[in-house]
């Protein structure tokens, strides 16, 4: 059985968890971000949610569809969709033993696709800026995959 403080030793799995906790902190940050537009934009999905600015038929007028806050929604799902296969491939391979190097790199990658997937969704930055960050995110996770595969698992 590995001990608390063996993993805590492992380098890999200590910068797995740094990386780790920046992408989680802008996931996180992109509910506040649709919060932030749902509210100055006074656009809400719920009736619930319109009470503050009026009761009834008056209220209905807030329940509708803003473009932007639309942006930050599907940028906050695609992070969705994309960080969470990179933390579970990802602890996996930081436990594998892989070179430290190699997987900084690949940690740094995806942070930094991710971050740039955000500015190029919500600024918008033309196409194929979104594509590109997204297919790096998408390939560091299916490199991972990769090695971990090869070298690990049992098949």
């Amino acid at each position: 059985m590995v001990d608390l403080t063996q993993l805590m030793e492992n380098e890999v799995l200590m910068a797995f968890a740094s990386y780790t906790t920046i992408v989680l902190s802008k996931m996180m940050l992109m509910s506040t971000t649709t919060a932030f537009y749902r509210l100055t934009r006074k656009v809400f999905a719920n009736p619930e949610d319109c009470a503050t600015f009026g009761k009834g038929e008056n209220a209905k007028k807030f329940l509708r569809i803003d473009d932007r806050v639309e942006r930050v929604r599907r940028a906050h799902l695609n992070d969705l969709e994309n960080i969470v296969p990179f933390l579970g491939i990802g602890l996996l391979y930081s436990l594998s033993g892989p070179d430290l190097s190699t997987a900084i790199l690949h940690f740094r990658l995806f942070v930094g696709a991710r971050i740039y997937h955000t500015i190029a969704y919500l600024l918008p930055l033309p196409q194929p800026n979104r594509a590109l960050a997204f297919f790096v995110g998408y390939g560091v996770t299916v490199s991972m995959a990769y090695r971990l595969l090869k070298s690990r698992l049992y098949l």
